[in-house]
């Protein structure tokens, strides 16, 4: 099944990473994904990545900064960069990044597609249905401005996406990890990890099933009426919390949208959230109608809240220790080389240290 594997909450910090501390992060997520698949394999890594206390955890060994929203850009492009050339033979492919990168995404995915035992198509699907689920069903105030897929040869991906909100100078991170078969507009929350509270429109919860059937069955109908409608709500007296949901919807620029929908005939909210433009404006004004005229309740509750070597990029817990950074590198490659050859020795040893437990007093 597919499930959101969790979220976090970061400080939005601004600036870049030194070319020096950069090259090591890539050495050493290169060394770390070439150990994790030669002892679990590549499913496993996913699984990993899609957790969000493992992902600040990865962060924090490659030497970012353990709290910043940089950790999540930095850490997927060190990946990205890391694994490149190794495809093949670890069976894990790296799509997407920051920005524009992002939206390449499906293109790279696709390239792929004479490696993989899957037709490329569903993982695309699976990587649009993410977004938008994070950035127009989910609708928490953070615009998605990063978004990573990671896939196996076999099918399996996982996500790691961020989006951006600049009032509060946050950026929250959102996790998915698919394995069988997807579900991805009802619940998809496994976890939850952070402290920022808000009221978001949530289109995915379980309470807002009704709301998801109304919303498709309005979607069907004539955009002339839709778009009444609308501007009847705007003239009502309501609820301060629906106020704020009709702050910024103007019914005239909806009109394009409805048309393509009313042209569709979505049979479900799924559908419906994946057709061409539709987004977060449009998922609002039909929630709002589904709640006002057929009763469909709407959820507002916020599926998130926040917890959670060598040193971090602004000298927090301390500056980054190259020298102990080059040694970790080098005893991963090491052990890794040995294991290929036949010689697990030294992954072995890395095992029993992952159980060891000191001896009490």
């Amino acid at each position: 099944m597919t499930m959101k594997t969790g979220t976090a909450d970061l400080p939005l910090h601004y600036g870049k990473t030194p070319r020096w501390l950069f090259e090591r992060m890539k050495r050493l997520a290169r060394a770390v994904a070439e150990v994790t698949v030669e002892e679990f394999g590549a499913l496993e890594l996913l699984r990993r990545l899609a957790d969000p206390f493992w992902f600040q955890a990865f962060g924090c060994v490659l030497g970012f900064d353990w709290h910043s929203s940089g950790v999540t850009t930095t850490t997927c492009a060190a990946l990205k960069e890391g694994v490149r050339g190794l495809e093949n033979e670890l069976g894990l492919y790296v799509a997407g990044g920051k920005g524009a990168t992002s939206r390449r995404t499906p293109a790279e995915i696709e390239a792929r597609a004479a490696e993989l035992a899957v037709p490329p198509a569903g993982l695309v699907y699976a990587s649009r249905m993410a977004a938008k689920v994070d950035n127009a069903a989910l609708q928490d105030g953070y615009q998605i401005y990063h978004h990573t897929f990671v896939f196996d040869r076999e099918g399996h991906w996982c996500v790691v996406q961020q989006g951006m909100n600049t009032a509060t100078r946050y950026a929250r991170r959102y996790h998915w990890l698919s394995e069988k078969v997807s579900d991805f507009v009802c619940e998809p929350h496994a976890a939850v990890c952070c402290d920022e509270r808000g009221e978001p429109l949530n289109m995915v919860a379980a309470e807002s099933a009704a709301a998801r059937e109304a919303s498709a069955e309005l979607a069907q109908q004539k955009p002339v009426w839709l778009l009444g409608e609308l501007k009847r709500l705007q003239r009502l007296e309501l609820p301060a919390r629906h106020e704020l949901l009709l702050r910024d919807i103007h019914p005239e620029r909806l009109a394009r949208t409805f048309l393509a929908a009313y042209e569709q005939q979505p049979r479900d909210f799924e559908q419906l959230l994946g057709l061409e433009g539709v987004g977060p404006k449009t998922i609002r004004a039909l929630s709002l109608l589904a709640e006002l005229i057929y009763g469909a309740p709407l959820s507002f509750r916020d599926p998130a809240r926040f917890s959670f070597a060598h040193g971090g990029k602004d000298g927090t817990p301390y500056p980054v220790d190259r020298p102990t950074y080059d040694r970790s590198i080098k005893m991963l490659q090491r052990a890794i080389k040995r294991a290929k050859l036949g010689r697990r020795e030294e992954l072995e040893a890395f095992r029993r240290l992952a159980v060891w437990e000191p001896a009490a007093d």
